[in-house]
Parts: structure tokens; C-alpha cells; sequence
């Protein structure tokens, strides 16, 4: 068996920068575990399956260890890989997901815009583990899919140096960190080390919580974002209520085929 695969940087311009994504286009669903072994054969943050179903898609996503409800970057490079290789003619794609129905739209300036639900967080005492795998106190803590750390300043959101195996205590949550951005409105990284995830690069779904947090403290609508992880990443967001509007560009890395 012949499976397509592509590896796309998304929330990147060019590539070795964003978010890396595998994506497989397939004519019908392969069986759980052989989708999660090839999603740990890659070894990516995450690999993206998907299938034609009516006019839109339906697309699961895969870390190297576990299947996942919502992931942004791999949405966004699913879309690009159909709007910009397979499908040129199309203006927006819809993909059914566990996270219900996300569009990828195309937007102004060749970027792409992704549609996904907000996630706003609740301010929450954090447990003793948060701090301790930070290795930095927080000035808040909020909690919704993933904890919510702010610190002071962006020195201080690049300067953490986490302890995994500290942080994977408080599975199934991942910890965000942010803070006020130098030249832009916030940054983040975020840690998800019991999703196999110790650092990811650029997250897309971090940011449905992230957006309506700073929107809410900054008093606009409309945000420019930097991930500060090693490689980094670039997202302009927009605060829609229920929904969370990100928007970024994507680059090509390799297309090829899975023997099986």
C-alpha cells in the first residue's frame, strides 16, 4: 500500500520555521492503530489524516503517542495543502473534526485564515506542580483545555526552562505560559509533555484560549501574536466570541509516499 504523505510548516512563511505537519490525504479510513504508528514513525508534533466526506472533509490528528481533540496547525496546513496542491479552485475548505466543523479560508496577502472555537480559561489556583515544572512563579494562573500561566514580560516567558517530567503530573492538561509582547501584543510557548509533546513550535489551539484571555485584558479585538519557541512562529488574531479567527501562512517541506 501507497499512502501520499506531505510535511508542511505552518504559522511560517518559510520553511524550518511554524509549526511542522504531517498530512496524509486518504480515499478511506485506515484502522487506529496504523494511523498512530505512522504518527509515531514521523515523530512530529502532529500528523493529520483525512478523508472526503460530502462537499468538506473529515481530518483526526495524531501525536507521536495519542490522538488529540483539536489541533490548529495541522487544520491550517490540511487546508493549505487542499486550497494551494489539490483542490487550487476552492476558495475555503470545511473539515468535520472531533472540535466540530473548521474552515480554512483563503485571506488577504496569499495567508490563510482558520476558524476554530474559543476556549476561554477561568481563573483557578494552580497546584504545586505548575510552578515547580516552570521553574517560575506566575502572576495569574487560569485554567481551560490546558493551564494558563502569565508571567511579567517576555524575558520571562523565553527564559523558562521546563521540567517535563514535572509538568507531565498534570495530564490531561498542557500549560500554556504568556506575557506582553515586545513589538507585539502577547507572547507563548506551550508544553504538552504527556501528549508527547515536551515543547510544541507554534499552537494553533493554544491559541483559542489565549485570544479571548488578551483580548478581554487589552481592550481590542484584533491581536499579532509570536510563539517563542526555538523555531517560532507568527499569527495575526481576531477575538469573534464564540469563535477565534487565526490567520497565517504555510510553506512546503517534502511530499512523498508511506510504504506499508
Amino acid at each position: 500500500m501507497r499512502i501520499p504523505i506531505f510535511q508542511v510548516d505552518a504559522f511560517a512563511s518559510e520553511v524550518f520555521r511554524g509549526n511542522p505537519a504531517a498530512l496524509c490525504p486518504l480515499p478511506r479510513w485506515l484502522d487506529d492503530s496504523t494511523m498512530q504508528a505512522i504518527a509515531a514513525e514521523n515523530n512530529l508534533p502532529e500528523t493529520a489524516f483525512f478523508v472526503r466526506e460530502g462537499d468538506g472533509y473529515r481530518l483526526r490528528w495524531f501525536t507521536p503517542t495519542v490522538e488529540v481533540e483539536l489541533c490548529g496547525h495541522a487544520t491550517l496546513a490540511a487546508g493549505w495543502l487542499l486550497l494551494e496542491r489539490l483542490e487550487t479552485t476552492r476558495v475555503a475548505v470545511a473539515f468535520a473534526t472531533r472540535s466540530g466543523v473548521l474552515e480554512v479560508r483563503r485571506a488577504d496577502g496569499g495567508s490563510l485564515a482558520l476558524d476554530l472555537p474559543a476556549l476561554p480559561a477561568s481563573p483557578m489556583a494552580a497546584p504545586p506542580a505548575l510552578a515547580e515544572g516552570l521553574g517560575a512563579a506566575p502572576r495569574e494562573t487560569l485554567r481551560a483545555t490546558n493551564w494558563l500561566a502569565v508571567l511579567d514580560d517576555e524575558s520571562a516567558v523565553r527564559a523558562v526552562k521546563p521540567d517535563f517530567a514535572t509538568l507531565a503530573t498534570l495530564h490531561p492538561y498542557g500549560v500554556i505560559v504568556t506575557a506582553p509582547g515586545d513589538g507585539c501584543d502577547f507572547v507563548s510557548r506551550f508544553f504538552g509533555p504527556s501528549f508527547g509533546i515536551p515543547e510544541d513550535p507554534v499552537t494553533g489551539s493554544a491559541h483559542c484560549t489565549l485570544t479571548p484571555f488578551w483580548a478581554a485584558r487589552l481592550g481590542k479585538r484584533q491581536l499579532r501574536a509570536r510563539q517563542v519557541s526555538r523555531r517560532g512562529g507568527e499569527l495575526s488574531c481576531e477575538d469573534r466570541g464564540d469563535r477565534v479567527r487565526l490567520a497565517g501562512r504555510c510553506a512546503l517541506y517534502l511530499e512523498g509516499e508511506i510504504a506499508l
